[in-house]
């Protein structure tokens, strides 16, 4: 069995070749593997929408304060982002300490959900 560097994976999946050799995972790629899940719940991540259509639209009257109001609003989302991956991170760490078997597959969502995290997070 072949070894794979973790960002790249055999052509065979990606052509059905069979070939043995293997193509770049680029982030910004769709490969079928990595669809990005959503970073906040639906209704959280609508009512950030509508907390920057009000501040964008207030930049007008107030161009200051609008600023002022994005940087808020940008360090609230970073703070909420940080603290769902660290109530999983928890969650898991509890699993594990009370002996409880956390599953391959669960262990496996929770591995694509940081992969998909970090590749957004190095596309920036």
């Amino acid at each position: 069995m072949k070894i794979v560097r973790e960002d790249r994976i055999p052509t065979a999946d990606i052509a059905g070749t069979g070939s043995g050799t293997t193509a770049p995972i680029h982030p910004r790629e769709s490969n079928g593997f990595d669809q990005p899940s959503p970073l906040f719940p639906d209704d959280e991540a609508n009512q950030m929408r509508d907390r920057w259509d009000v501040i964008q639209t207030g930049f007008v009257d107030e161009p200051r304060r609008a600023v002022e109001d994005a940087d808020g609003l940008v360090a609230s989302a970073i703070r909420r982002l940080a603290e769902t991956f660290a109530e999983e991170r928890a969650h898991l760490e509890q699993q594990w300490d009370s002996g409880d078997h956390v599953s391959t597959e669960d262990l496996r969502l929770t591995l694509q959900r940081y992969r998909s995290f970090f590749h957004r997070i190095l596309s920036i």
